[in-house]
């Protein structure tokens, strides 16, 4: 990110934890917006639209699921989940759909923080290229757009990716047929600066194979090579795409 103040939108129906964290994250040097459901929460983002976006999972009305949903796929933002401990399978369900993180209620703001900065990082960094970031990727009938971040599979439907899986993703595309080991693709995925909070390359590929694999239990793709790492097991194609 640039020296700008980074912008959030805080979406959580408890009065009593969301403007005291809003408030911490104002002095961390954030630029905070609240919202009290996700109604609320669609007319903030139509009046200024944030880096990131703290989003609550269970709230009255449309839950946070839902709005992470609408989130990546129309405005490609970058979500943290806050969530409470028997929200295991919204949280799973969320990631799925293309959260970036989640925090599990009570936590400690400062691993929000750090969540945040780290989500931050990667979204803003991009993967190193090694040819020209307007060609896309076409792999097994599947394309990306590394400029837009938009994934579609052989039939042209778009598959909401994170920031996290895209990053992997690349990495994978960037090296097909070669044995990627679990340190390197760390380093390209997340960079040296990864902390304790960050997400483990292993829950990353396998929401990955759940996006684009036929079947993620018998995965053709992402190759596991026992071992070594993981293998991008395609013909990858790099190609301009043709003038709107």
């Amino acid at each position: 990110m640039s020296d700008r103040q980074v912008k959030l939108l805080l979406v959580d129906d408890e009065a009593s934890l969301r403007e005291p964290l809003a408030d911490y994250l104002s002095r961390q040097g954030f630029a905070v917006r609240q919202a009290e459901n996700a109604a609320k929460a669609r007319s903030a983002l139509l009046e200024d639209v944030p880096d990131l976006v703290l989003l609550d999972i269970m709230m009255p009305g449309e839950d946070g699921v839902s709005l992470c949903r609408h989130l990546v796929e129309t405005r490609e933002l970058p979500v943290i989940f806050l969530t409470a401990k028997g929200e295991a399978t919204d949280r799973i369900v969320g990631l799925e759909i293309g959260a970036d993180d989640y925090v599990v209620k009570p936590f400690e703001p400062r691993e929000l923080v750090a969540r945040i900065r780290s989500v931050l990082r990667r979204a803003s960094r991009g993967p190193a290229r090694e040819t020209s970031s307007d060609a896309h990727y076409e792999f097994e009938g599947w394309q990306l757009d590394p400029l837009k971040r938009r994934l579609t599979d052989p039939e042209g439907t778009l598959v909401p990716i994170s920031t996290a899986e895209f990053r992997l993703l690349t990495a994978l595309l960037d090296h097909p047929q070669q044995v990627m080991d679990r340190d390197r693709l760390l380093d390209m995925v997340q960079g040296r600066e990864a902390h304790l909070f960050d997400r483990a390359v292993d829950n990353q590929v396998s929401r990955l194979r759940r996006k684009i694999e036929a079947d993620s239990r018998d995965p053709k793709l992402i190759q596991t090579v026992w071992g070594g790492g993981y293998m991008l097991a395609a013909e990858v194609r790099r190609f301009m795409p043709a003038a709107d």
